[in-house]
């Protein structure tokens, strides 16, 4: 079992959709910090400190949504692999979106997986599983 922690900073717009994770990782037993960013903009002020209230400690994987406000997540992603400090972040995106030419678009960004929120059963539940089986046997940059 992996003792490192880890955080989780969720990029999304959508309050029922943070919601949910967080409800599907109590429920799930996982006890991650979840960092709520609404875009893509905040995100980076939080990743680079910059941000004032909110914190990054240690070890983190990054949930992004592809839609939202001031910075999508396609911009987002690009900003993040064209900055050497933050360009090895480990992000899973976590969309509406089923478009191929999205998820292609995407894994060209080095993502480590593609999630269509729909598909992630009730209250996220196979979200928390998965993210509990990565952090027990990935280990992280």
């Amino acid at each position: 079992m992996n003792n490192e922690s880890l955080s989780v900073l969720l990029v999304d717009d959508d309050d029922v959709a943070c919601e949910s994770v967080i409800r599907g990782f109590k429920k799930g037993e996982i006890k991650f910090p979840v960092i709520i960013a609404g875009d893509g903009q905040e995100a980076l002020d939080i990743l680079r400190n910059k941000h004032a209230e909110k914190k990054i400690e240690g070890k983190y994987i990054i949930l992004l949504d592809l839609n939202m406000p001031c910075m999508n997540g396609f911009e987002f992603l690009k900003e993040v692999r064209a900055d050497e400090s933050l360009s090895s972040a480990v992000i899973f995106v976590l969309t509406t979106s089923s478009a191929d030419a999205d998820r292609i678009r995407a894994y060209e960004e080095n993502i480590a997986g593609f999630m269509i929120k729909s598909k992630l059963g009730p209250q996220f539940s196979k979200l928390a599983s998965l993210l509990s089986h990565y952090h027990e046997t990935v280990k992280l940059p």
